[in-house]
């Protein structure tokens, strides 16, 4: 059997101090986040027994994810969203632990053994979950944020992506190019997300001196999440902003079928510039979600609760995305706003 792995032995390979060792294993400050990182997963390599990195001296090194099923069901974002925490986390030395929660599992409020049996150091809810079945979780005194999505009147931990800049950025942009009758395809209630891209496509058109109209508001899912056909209204608005790039790629399709031409008929724009944004036939307009920086954000907040004494201030993180014009609205392919 060999010897056991020295933090003397860390600090020869990097060329560091034992002290900057200690500090980095420790979750302490003095040195950078880069030289921490190369240290942890030095002494993960070299077997080192100390090496927890950031996590509390006791913890897991794991992070729940809990994420309702309709979203993971239904929504390809989240799988994005789900794969760059996972590589961020990594490099941090954690591990991200997935929990699907059912319907069942939401109404009953009985929170999943990874939380109950402490097996996680903090928890990330994913999407919109029910408020009753968050404050079950939060009861377990684990650190949990809130990520792409926030609850009105709720204080707590959150790293949103800026839904209300997005929105009114692709009105805004629309009403540019000359399209001044925009409707709106997305169920407002379903999301806070879809709320927020609602209440900038609001403000861009008021500020324009417009009013929305009603029977331009096109529900895109169900009470339970779940997309549901869309029903074009008999008037046609000149363009379309959509909750997201799979209900854009739907509604194209759908105006296809109605014998509409996009975007010579209806300008359409997507949101998120997930993969449907590029296999929409004509290509989407967007706003890029900046899903590294959702993550990063989120590896942040990790890193203060874990490590700062007391109990800090909630906080809202919000990461800035971009306009994406494409073929869908009569712009030139590839451009960025």
């Amino acid at each position: 059997m060999g010897k056991p792995v020295r933090m003397a032995d860390i600090a020869d390979k990097l060329g560091i101090s034992v002290v900057s060792v200690s500090k980095a294993l420790a979750g302490k400050s003095g040195v950078s986040e880069e030289m921490r990182a190369k240290v942890v997963a030095l002494a993960r390599q070299m077997g080192y027994e100390g090496a927890k990195g950031r996590e509390a001296p006791a913890g897991t090194g794991n992070i729940g994810v809990l994420v309702s099923d309709r979203f993971f069901a239904e929504n390809a974002f989240y799988t994005s969203l789900y794969r760059s925490l996972v590589l961020k986390s990594g490099g941090e030395g954690f591990t991200c632990m997935v929990e699907i929660v059912t319907p069942e599992a939401e109404r009953s409020c009985v929170p999943p053994a990874l939380v109950s049996g402490r097996k996680v150091d903090a928890v990330v809810f994913m999407g919109n979950l029910d408020p009753a079945y968050l404050r079950a979780v939060e009861g377990a005194g684990l650190p949990c944020l809130l990520l792409d999505f926030q609850l009105p009147g709720r204080t707590g931990d959150c790293v949103i992506s800026d839904n209300l800049d997005g929105g009114y950025t692709l009105v805004e942009y629309l009403l540019r190019i000359g399209r001044r009758e925009i409707g709106f395809v997305g169920s407002i209630r379903a999301t806070s997300s879809i709320m927020d891209r609602y209440l900038g496509y609001q403000k861009a058109l008021r500020l324009a001196g417009l009013v929305p109209r009603e029977e331009w508001l096109l529900e895109d899912r169900d009470e339970n999440g779940a997309f549901v056909p869309l029903r074009l209204p008999q008037t046609l608005p000149q363009a379309f902003l959509c909750s997201c790039d799979e209900v854009a790629y739907n509604l194209v399709e759908a105006l296809r079928r109605a014998g509409k031409r996009v975007p010579e008929d209806v300008a359409v724009c997507g949101y998120d510039d997930f993969r449907f944004a590029t296999l929409c036939q004509p290509p989407l307009t967007t706003y890029r979600v900046n899903v590294e920086q959702m993550a990063d954000m989120v590896m942040e907040w990790l890193s203060q609760r874990l490590r700062q004494e007391g109990s800090p201030a909630p906080v809202t993180r919000t990461a800035p995305g971009r306009l994406v014009i494409r073929e869908s609205t009569e712009a030139s392919p590839g451009q960025e706003g």
